[in-house]
């Protein structure tokens, strides 16, 4: 499989929040990927194949991700974006539940004022075209493991993330004018943001800083409530919450994260409940057996964790059931 041509490769400018982009053909997607159905180590994965043709908007620039792999910090990313609300919703890949927001790079990508430099394809040619991007595309997902190893194993765009991106010291200072820069922030927003991060990341070189904000006397077991996508909950107090937890800040084995601070207290609704996430690291497949939610809206932001400053992922938070409770639905008047 070739390289991607030069006119895939070239932009007059990145692209910016709020540009309208349209996904290339399948013909054109193909032509940007190696053997493994990659470009720039990113992989195009089958769950993407159903926006070719269609037309969203740019919602941030990937220019730098927090490490979930190796646990280094931030990452530099070149030539990715995020479009609008677009996740993975898992279907070529086992049904994972992660929902991670879908790396697009910008040679996937049009601008709709290039509509004039755009050449179309028979149907019956963009039809072969189509069933090869996705036969390459669904042999991607399946990573090359030591045969002795058990378990169910894949490849997507998280797992290869890392190789996908490069090493970004916390001390590199252009990573946080280039957010700035890019269009992600509001000039206010970046200022408010710089200036928390820079005194969080001194608490945190000096030890004051706890990567798992709360402690217990020991977790809890599951919570009976079974709750449902739809229904409204409250995340409960920090208090509450920390009454779960053991002294480790787990509630059997799940973290209550530093990015999650916020919600307590926040009434949200129930999006999914999960059974099974692709693990970054390893590639397998974890099986959860016990109470697990997903509440709409409630990522990480990156704003309050040390080497995630300004990550862009909006990775879902997985909360327990104990750290919430059961909210009525308003009356109608």
């Amino acid at each position: 499989m070739s390289q991607p041509t030069s006119h895939l490769r070239r932009r007059q400018k990145p692209l910016r929040p709020g540009e309208v982009v349209e996904v290339r053909s399948a013909a054109e997607l193909l032509g940007s990927l190696d053997s493994t159905g990659s470009l720039d180590n990113m992989p195009l994965m089958p769950e993407m194949l159903r926006f070719a043709g269609q037309r969203f908007t740019v919602s941030r620039r990937v220019d730098k991700i927090c490490d979930t792999i190796a646990a280094t910090g931030s990452r530099r990313m070149r030539d990715t974006v995020y479009l609008e609300d677009l996740r993975c919703d898992g279907s070529g890949h086992g049904g994972c539940q992660a929902g991670c927001l879908i790396y697009w790079k910008e040679a996937w990508l049009r601008r709709v004022d290039e509509d004039a430099d755009v050449v179309r394809l028979s149907p019956e040619a963009e039809a072969e075209a189509a069933a090869e991007v996705e036969t390459l595309t669904v042999a991607g997902t399946r990573p090359r493991v030591d045969p002795t190893e058990e378990g169910d194993f894949w490849r997507c765009q998280a797992t290869e993330a890392f190789r996908a991106s490069e090493v970004l010291k916390t001390s590199n200072l252009s990573q946080y004018w280039r957010e700035m820069r890019n269009g992600n922030f509001k000039f206010p927003r970046f200022v408010f943001l710089l200036a928390r991060a820079f005194v969080l990341e001194v608490m945190d070189r000096v030890g004051k800083l706890r990567p798992l904000p709360l402690k217990g006397p020991g977790s809890s077991p599951p919570a009976e409530l079974d709750l449902q996508p739809g229904e409204r909950v409250r995340v409960r107090s920090k208090q509450q919450i920390a009454a779960t937890l053991d002294e480790n800040g787990l509630n059997r084995r799940l973290s209550f994260d530093r990015e999650m601070l916020p919600y307590c207290g926040r009434i949200m609704r129930v999006q999914d409940r999960v059974e099974r996430i692709i693990e970054d690291k390893t590639g397998r497949m974890i099986k959860i057996p016990k109470d697990c939610i997903i509440l709409e809206g409630g990522v990480c932001e990156g704003t309050r964790s040390a080497g995630r400053w300004f990550c862009p992922r909006q990775i879902y938070a997985f909360w327990r059931e104990g750290w919430v409770e059961r909210v009525d639905e308003p009356r109608q008047a």
